[in-house]
């Protein structure tokens, strides 16, 4: 389990397929209101306040998303009290009682995100990808790593998985979400990343 503070009010959960079965969840038990997942959140919000400092106490927007080979990612927003909210005629006993108020939102992502710290181990990688991909990917610069995204529609489902198996060999799955890379990356080529590298960089060997 990996936790990385977004800002002030929000952070990014990333849970391996591996985390999930040492607490005996499923992937589909993430979208239901069961015991063991309700455990697992209260478990990650104590590792947010330990590692970050991050308070969940009060109302709280959850977006879960399931990546494909990777995991899932989840954001937490810490919401605002106000007026008209619930929580405002609350005293402090009666929010104890019921501290993770949350709006979950769950999504399932095909998208492929993976990460390079050296540019020339991508262009080796887009070389291999090439032969099987064309005209696919988008590349974002992202805390000073290179980030390659791809669409589901941009690849077959039956070269999914040896796809997976060359970007694992060259690069690292990344939780990152694509809304976290519009919002905080740099967008370095908006389409067909794999071509471009490979129409502009040379392999070294």
């Amino acid at each position: 389990m990996k936790i990385e503070r977004l800002g002030q009010d929000k952070i990014r959960i990333f849970l391996t397929f591996d985390d999930l079965s040492e607490r005996g969840i499923q992937k589909e038990d993430m979208w239901q209101e069961i015991p063991k997942v309700q455990d697992l959140f209260t478990e990650m919000m104590d590792q947010a306040y330990n590692e970050l400092g991050f308070d969940a106490t009060g109302p709280l927007a959850v977006e879960v998303f399931a990546l494909p080979a990777q995991g899932m990612v989840v954001i937490v927003t810490r919401g605002k009290y106000d007026r008209s909210h619930p929580f405002s005629s609350m005293s402090e006993d009666e929010m104890a009682d019921d501290v993770y108020e949350m709006e979950v939102t769950l999504e399932l992502s095909d998208s492929i995100v993976y990460a390079f710290s050296d540019f020339e181990v991508l262009i080796e990688a887009a070389h291999v990808l090439n032969h099987s991909l064309t005209g696919a990917g988008r590349l974002y610069n992202y805390k000073g790593k290179w980030v390659l995204y791809l669409e589901p529609e941009d690849v077959e489902e039956a070269k999914q998985q040896l796809l997976i198996a060359v970007l694992a060999e060259y690069g690292e799955a990344t939780s990152v979400t694509p809304a976290v890379l519009d919002e905080y990356g740099k967008v370095v080529m908006e389409e067909n990343a794999i071509q471009t590298i490979v129409s502009h960089f040379k392999r070294q060997s």
